[in-house]
């Protein structure tokens, strides 16, 4: 079995992993060739397979290539589906709470509860989605100096927070309803707008802007508009 060439993992370590070319990247997800088709070879002819066809099909056609069986098409599936995830919500415009939604509802099917933080720009496009904390089954706990240090870190001009509840029942807890006040509280004086706090769980969403249990500090977000 013909392996990947060291020089490939230590580019990667040494300059990151932008400075790698596609077919470079597909090598190192691969880990190694066959004896019939060398790993680079695989990964030209994959780099090759991945621009020429519709991504909903990459995998009926990547196991079409010889030597590429299922496990290296998967495998090369899950990592495009992963940076799709990670990607999609940049400078995505949240203009009301379904806005953020999609970019928070994987984190529903989760067992234990994670704190998010979406950190948005002037314009209210998404800068980046963070995990600020995981908790337990059914608690997490949060500090707004968690918070707020990483939106001044994104230079965000608002945010909004998230978090799953693995029961499945989206209403806010008495502890929700204290930590979003509280963060608005600090929101007013860090000049950081919170927008919205979002509860996502298996059976749905709950927001509290839309459920009017969030008034903005300023003329800016309603019930339907953040």
């Amino acid at each position: 079995m013909e392996k990947i060439k060291p020089d490939v993992r230590e580019k990667a370590l040494e300059h990151g992993f932008s400075f790698l070319f596609d077919e470079e990247l597909v090598m190192l997800i691969l880990g190694s060739g066959t004896r019939q088709m060398p790993v680079e070879l695989m990964a030209e002819r994959i780099v090759g397979i991945l621009y020429d066809f519709d991504a909903e099909k990459v995998v009926e056609n990547l196991v079409r290539l010889n030597g590429v069986g299922l496990g290296k098409a998967l495998a090369v599936a899950a990592a495009l589906e992963l940076g799709r995830r990670r990607s999609c919500h940049l400078r995505a415009p949240i203009k009301s709470p379904t806005d953020v939604v999609p970019f928070v509802k994987n984190y529903a099917v989760c067992d234990k509860e994670h704190f998010l933080l979406v950190t948005l720009n002037g314009g209210h496009e998404i800068i980046q989605i963070h995990v600020i904390t995981v908790g337990t089954l059914n608690r997490t706990l949060i500090h707004p100096r968690e918070i707020f240090s990483v939106a001044m870190r994104d230079n965000a001009a608002a945010i909004i927070v998230s978090h799953n509840h693995p029961s499945g029942n989206c209403e806010p807890s008495e502890e929700d309803i204290q930590v979003t006040e509280t963060l608005r509280k600090v929101s007013v004086i860090m000049g950081i707008e919170l927008l919205d706090h979002v509860i996502v769980s298996r059976e749905g969403y709950f927001s509290f802007l839309e459920n009017k249990m969030l008034s903005p500090v300023k003329s800016g977000p309603t019930a339907q508009t953040v």
